[in-house]
């Protein structure tokens, strides 16, 4: 009789937009996408692929482990016990006065996420400076770094209502001071955001935002559209400048 198909399943977070890179990704690995959840910002997308047969030999391996494993465990076990018996006696011994070794923490930040800059990253730093917003190395630049979170200084290109709303917008970011005189660089665009999303920080937070404003960008990345040569992404922090 045929052995029966065993799946391990997968779940990923994709930013809007770049659903089709990451299930193209996925299915390079051997992962077939079973659903799909659409959100707002983000969708679901559910994968399995089957699991790899273990050897009957590593199987047997396996067993043996085992057995040598409780063989360890039932003496670690009678030994412990001796000790106990052994600490349980009177003893005229003098309590030792020198202190406990205090365990070293852990270097501060250690698990914080890593933001990429142009002073932290090469390709960054060059991207920043690309001739055009159509520039290839931009497209090879979101593949490789989709997800990941980005910090630049950049001002406001361009700015109009999304869609009939009327406190929704669409923001065309550049890089440096320059607003919508920005020429060269990527063209960031943070799609379907009011003021609130922006995150905004700093000694005195405006009510409003508008072309020229320079700010400092903390985003993740998204996808790149190559046809329309935009750099989408979405808002972590946006600091007064």
């Amino acid at each position: 009789m045929a052995d029966v198909i065993k799946y391990e399943h997968k779940t990923v977070q994709a930013v809007r937009g770049t659903d089709g890179l990451v299930i193209s990704k996925m299915q390079k690995d051997g992962w077939e996408l079973v659903g799909q959840t659409q959100g707002m910002l983000r969708s679901t997308l559910d994968f399995r692929r089957p699991k790899k047969p273990v050897p009957r030999l590593l199987i047997g391996a396996a067993a043996g482990g085992f057995v040598i494993l409780a063989i360890i465990i039932g003496v670690a076990a009678a030994l412990e016990d001796e000790g106990e018996k052994e600490s349980n006696k009177p003893t005229t011994a003098t309590a030792s006065a020198e202190p406990s070794a205090t365990p070293t923490p852990a270097a501060a930040g250690s698990a914080a996420a890593v933001v990429i800059t142009a002073e932290t990253n090469a390709e960054f730093a060059a991207l920043l400076k690309a001739p055009d917003s159509c520039d290839s190395s931009i497209s090879d630049f979101a593949t490789k770094y989709m997800g990941k979170t980005v910090a630049f200084d950049g001002s406001i290109v361009h700015m109009a209502p999304h869609g009939d709303y009327d406190t929704r917008y669409d923001f065309l970011l550049g890089p440096g001071d320059q607003g919508p005189k920005t020429e060269g660089g990527p063209a960031f665009k943070y799609e379907d955001v009011n003021t609130h999303d922006l995150k905004l920080t700093g000694r005195s937070t405006p009510s409003t935002v508008r072309a020229g404003d320079k700010f400092r960008f903390v985003a993740q990345l998204g996808e790149f559209n190559a046809k329309q040569c935009l750099f989408f992404l979405d808002p972590v922090s946006t600091e007064i400048r």
